[in-house]
């Protein structure tokens, strides 16, 4: 078996200078510039990097060549020399030719956004799906790379002994990474048939589906741990778990929903993951409700929401039934930011506080609840009787003084309603 160590980029001995560039371009898109840097030095040390230090350059527009221009390059090269650093990561993406004249001009490893992730969701991933996701993504994005990375992945393309007849080393490598792209997706559409199979299972037996989603490290598996009693992964860094955990969860009213945990979402989440991730994150469009679990005491609280709101959206899920939970409201006075405020779709809670968990449980199962509905059904009619108690909670039962109907109230479940409630409507009062 190969070692997988060898398909991540970074390892406990990197030592990284980070490097973000600054245009109008960006300043004026949903990432906030100092929040991202921030983010890629935690992204860094989850990978196991350490982080000597951080620069910035500010631009009116990326050099095509050397991406921050080439005296800024010269500065980063002395930090680097003096500093000892073996790494460089970049805030955003590179281009192949970039990779490629930045490693020659430093002599470092050139590591940008989007292959740092790719290493951490490597690193995480641990069913044999979240294994292939994460390996399509990779392929995906070095497969138009290839001729960049160098030193990285001692690639050998041109140059003597590689013109002429026959195929040169970087086309073998590409015809490979396109074949090995084809095995992959064929693998993932038969998980993805499979899981299909296993939802449309869990819609005929009336099951509902509740999703976890937030930004990174927002505290979702906490919430379905505490929530739960899930033997499930919790840590305090971001992307601590990646493969989606479903476990039951009764509420108050006795009836039981599947409570699914999703990845985690991060600006400038890379296309390719999304694209990868795609059929787990479908998930959430299956939900009956979604969960958007937000960290309230983070001070970029309201541009974490947007992100998720924005690849939601994206995903074709924005118009799921919702419920924003904001998270960790004991850390609000330590880390110097308002309490949000509680509404008619918005709690306010800590995931540890054993009332506040009870709080969630019952608007969970409000914003499940239908109407309340009396049905008058024959009594012989058992399939209809049984119908109905699937149906949702029943508050009243009433038989008729001549025995031959049932008076039933029933506090209505939406999705069960919707999925077999015609056969009851005759009988509604």
């Amino acid at each position: 078996m190969r070692d997988k160590t060898h398909n991540t980029t970074m390892t406990m001995l990197e030592r990284a200078v980070l490097v973000s560039l600054v245009t109008p371009d960006i300043k004026r898109s949903i990432s906030d510039p100092e929040h991202s840097l921030a983010e890629l030095v935690a992204l860094a040390e989850t990978a196991g990097t350490e982080v000597l230090t951080t620069m910035t350059q500010n631009k009116e527009a990326k050099d095509t060549k050397w991406f921050i221009g080439k005296g800024k390059v010269e500065e980063l090269r002395a930090i680097a020399e003096e500093m000892g650093a073996t790494t460089a990561i970049f805030d955003q993406e590179l281009s192949g030719a970039q990779v490629r004249n930045l490693e020659e001009a430093l002599d470092l490893k050139i590591v940008d956004r989007t292959q740092l992730i790719l290493d951490i969701f490597a690193q995480r991933a641990k069913t044999r799906e979240g294994i292939i996701q994460v390996e399509l993504a990779q392929l995906s994005y070095l497969l138009p790379r290839l001729s960049g990375h160098g030193k990285n992945l001692s690639r050998l393309g041109g140059g003597i002994g590689t013109r002429g007849p026959g195929e040169s080393k970087l086309e073998t490598d590409r015809r490979h990474i396109r074949g090995r792209i084809t095995d992959l997706k064929a693998q993932l559409d038969e998980l993805v048939r499979h899981r299909k199979l296993h939802r449309e299972r869990r819609k005929k037996s009336g099951v509902i589906q509740v999703a976890l989603v937030g930004y990174t490290n927002a505290g979702k598996s906490t919430m379905l741990r505490e929530l739960t009693s899930a033997d499930v992964y919790v840590e305090n860094q971001l992307f601590a778990t990646l493969d989606p955990t479903s476990r039951t969860l009764e509420l108050p009213n006795g009836r039981e929903v599947i409570l699914t945990d999703t990845v985690g979402f991060i600006q400038n989440l890379p296309h390719d993951l999304v694209a990868a991730f795609r059929a787990t994150l479908e998930e959430v469009l299956e939900a009956d409700l979604v969960l958007h679990v937000v960290d309230g005491s983070s001070p970029m609280r309201d541009e974490q929401m947007a992100v998720v709101e924005k690849i939601l959206g994206d995903l074709g899920a924005a118009g799921t039934p919702n419920l924003t939970i904001y998270n960790k409201k004991d850390l609000c006075e330590e880390n110097n930011v308002d309490m949000p405020i509680a509404g008619p779709d918005t709690l306010v809670i800590s995931a540890y506080q054993e009332a506040d968990l009870t709080l969630v449980r019952n608007k969970i199962q409000d914003k499940l609840t239908g109407d309340t509905v009396t049905f008058t059904l024959p009594a012989d009619r058992g399939d209809l009787i049984a119908l109905a108690y699937r149906s949702g909670e029943v508050v009243e039962n009433d038989v008729s003084e001549d025995g031959e109907s049932l008076r039933l109230t029933v506090q209505v479940s939406r999705q069960a309603y919707e999925l077999h409630g015609y056969k009851l409507q005759p009988y509604i009062e």
